[in-house]
């Protein structure tokens, strides 16, 4: 028989303030990050915070709240790079 998998939220991450003034000219939706435990295991999972950015184009942006060590705690999805915030800027203006 399986059992269910049963998961504790231990942490929830608000989106970057200074990634929403950027995106202010944008239309966009957020998620919300989290760090999740797996139950009876020592497994965490890290859902990234999200920026859904739909007009004037599309773009989805991950934000990583994690030890950083390159220090691009951003990757955009459809780019597939890692970013900084001044690079994420670069390239928002590079398509308006």
């Amino acid at each position: 028989m399986l059992k269910s998998l049963e998961f504790k939220t231990v942490e929830e991450f608000v989106p970057n303030k200074e990634i929403l003034e950027t995106l202010k000219d944008y239309k966009y939706k957020t998620i919300n990050g989290k760090i999740k435990i797996l139950l009876k295991t020592n497994l965490q999972i890290i859902v990234p915070t999200f920026y859904l950015i739909t007009y004037p184009t599309k773009l989805t942006i991950l934000e990583y709240k994690v030890n950083e060590i390159s220090g691009k705690p951003f990757f955009i999805k459809e780019h597939k790079q890692k970013c900084n915030l001044k690079e994420i800027k670069k390239i928002l203006k590079k398509l308006e």
